[in-house]
């Protein structure tokens, strides 16, 4: 009988160490840190107290990640309740403009509207097809790079120093009709792998509230 049928069979007759209960103390095994041998009782608190530990930090890991989500989540709500409170096209721009620079600490923002709006704003500028049609056909909004992103140009003098951007398409049932950019210096601020949950929300919020300022 090899060792791999030895652990077979004690896994399955665990009633073995009842009828010999003697051998858990007779039975000494190597210890993982060295030294003199210990016994497989000794083993199993060691063992229990590396899966404790192992435990301990993933729940520690939990509650940062938990924390996290909750600040973020109220300073998605403050935005919220800004833009609700927002009467025109200029109050819903300093609300975004403010709570986005100021409670995210995104240094630069920008948004751009098209299709049959129209207005003096900035925000209202000519937007190539191309990108048109690229934030249309987005499934979810772009985070990473912002090299050969059209967007960045909206940012004016400071788009040579932009590294990393997050490109939010703004839709009206289903119909993009403009934009959100966010933007850093920092090249791993937005990323690939980044989660968009809470990007969506801010974009449908703004779209929202762009669309009741604008009709």
């Amino acid at each position: 009988m090899d060792a791999n049928e030895v652990a077979a069979y004690l896994k399955s007759h665990p009633e073995f160490f009842e009828q010999y209960s003697e051998l858990l103390l007779q039975v000494h095994i190597p210890s993982p840190h060295g030294g003199k041998a210990i016994s497989i009782t000794e083993r199993q608190m060691g063992v229990m107290r590396d899966k404790v530990r192992q435990l301990e930090a993933k729940l520690a890991e939990l509650i940062t990640f938990g924390e996290e989500n909750d600040l973020i989540s109220t300073k998605v709500h403050r935005l919220g309740v800004g833009l609700l409170g927002a009467t025109d096209l200029a109050g819903v721009m300093r609300v975004l403009y403010s709570h986005i620079g100021g409670d995210f600490a995104v240094p630069h923002v920008a948004v751009r509207v098209w299709g049959s709006r129209s207005g003096d704003a900035v925000e209202f500028s000519d937007v190539g097809e191309a990108l048109r049609q690229r934030a249309g056909a987005m499934l979810q909004p772009y985070c990473g790079p912002a090299v050969d992103q059209e967007a960045v140009a909206w940012l004016g003098e400071s788009a040579v120093h932009i590294r990393s951007v997050a490109q939010i398409p703004l839709r009206h049932e289903g119909a993009c009709f403009g934009m959100l950019l966010l933007a850093s210096e920092e090249p791993h601020r937005f990323y690939a792998e980044m989660g968009t949950l809470y990007l969506d929300r801010i974009g449908d919020m703004a779209a929202a509230a762009l669309l009741r300022t604008t009709a």
